[in-house]
C-alpha cells in the first residue's frame, strides 16, 4: 500500500501538477465532444504510473483510460487471471482543464473481476484514500466510516443524469427535488471523497468506466457503505453497462432506490 502510495503522489507531483492552471502548456484537446477531455497531464501520468506499477507486482498488468481510448480491447484484461492496475490518471480532466481543484488520481487493483485494493488521491490538498479489500478504509492513515443513516428528505448526494435516457433523467431530477442538496462535482473521485469524509449520504452514476468506480466502489463498502448496481447486482470492475449507487447502508439503498426508481 505505502509503495503505490508514494508512487502516485510522485506522479501527481512531476507529472500532473505543473500543469494545472498552465493552460497554454497543457494541451486541452476533445477526445469524443467537449464533456470528455484529455490533456498532456492525463496522458504523461498514465505513461508514468504504468510501468512502475507493473515493477511493483510482477505479473500484472494495466487497464488505463487514455490506454483504452486507444485500444478498447484492453478492457479484456480485467476478466483474465492476472492482477490488474486500473488507473485514471486525473478523474475530473473538465475541472483540471478549467482550473478548478477538483481533481483526482484513482488506482484499483484488480483480479479475475474483483476489486482488491483503491487508491484515490487529491494532489491539490494531500488528501489520500486507501482499501485493501477486508481491512477497512482510511483516510490520510486514518480509519473512516461513511455518515450514517438518515430519512430521504435528509440525503445529501450527487445524482447526475448526464448518462441516462432522457425520460429516465427526468424521472430522477423529478423525484430528487424530494431529497436533500444536491451537488454533483464532475468527478467521481471528489465524490467519493465526500461520501468517505460522511459529508454525503449517496452517490448515483449511470456510466460504469471501470478506473472511474472500481477503487471508489472498494473505499465505500470498506468504509461500511452499501452499494449495488441498478438491478440489485453486486457492482464488478467488469460491469460496464447500467448504473451503480451508494448508500449508508442497505436499508438505505433500498429506500432510495423505491423513491427515485419504484
Amino acid at each position: 500500500m505505502d509503495r503505490v502510495s508514494a508512487l502516485i503522489r510522485d506522479v501527481a507531483e512531476t507529472e500532473i501538477l505543473p500543469y494545472f492552471r498552465d493552460l497554454a502548456n497543457a494541451g486541452i484537446r476533445e477526445k469524443t465532444g467537449p464533456a470528455d477531455l484529455v490533456t498532456l497531464a492525463d496522458e504523461a501520468a498514465e505513461r508514468a504510473l504504468t510501468p512502475r506499477l507493473m515493477d511493483l507486482l510482477p505479473g500484472s498488468t494495466v487497464v488505463g483510460e487514455e490506454a483504452v481510448s486507444a485500444d478498447k480491447s484492453l478492457l479484456d484484461r480485467l476478466h483474465g487471471d492476472a492482477p490488474v492496475w486500473i488507473i485514471d490518471p486525473i478523474d475530473g480532466t473538465i475541472n483540471f482543464a478549467n482550473g478548478r481543484p477538483l481533481f483526482a488520481v484513482i488506482v484499483a487493483l484488480a483480479r479475475a473481476g474483483e476489486t482488491l485494493a483503491g487508491w484515490i488521491y487529491d494532489p491539490c490538498d494531500g488528501r489520500l484514500a486507501t482499501a485493501v479489500k477486508g481491512q477497512g478504509a482510511f483516510l490520510n492513515g486514518k480509519r473512516v466510516q461513511v455518515a450514517p443513516a438518515v430519512p430521504l428528505p435528509e440525503m445529501v448526494g450527487a445524482l447526475s443524469t448526464r448518462f441516462c435516457e432522457e425520460s429516465l433523467g427526468r424521472q430522477l431530477d423529478e423525484r430528487g427535488r424530494a431529497l436533500g442538496p444536491r451537488a454533483c462535482l464532475s468527478s467521481a473521485a471528489q465524490e467519493y471523497l465526500r461520501l468517505l469524509e460522511g459529508r454525503a449520504h449517496y452517490s448515483l452514476y449511470h456510466r460504469l468506466m471501470p478506473w472511474d468506480h472500481a477503487a471508489g466502489v472498494l473505499l465505500h463498502a470498506e468504509a461500511g457503505g452499501y452499494s449495488a448496481l441498478f438491478d440489485g447486482a453486486p457492482y464488478r470492475p467488469t460491469v460496464l453497462g447500467g448504473g451503480v449507487m451508494m448508500a449508508p447502508d442497505r436499508d438505505s439503498w433500498q429506500a432510495l432506490h423505491r423513491h427515485l426508481f419504484g
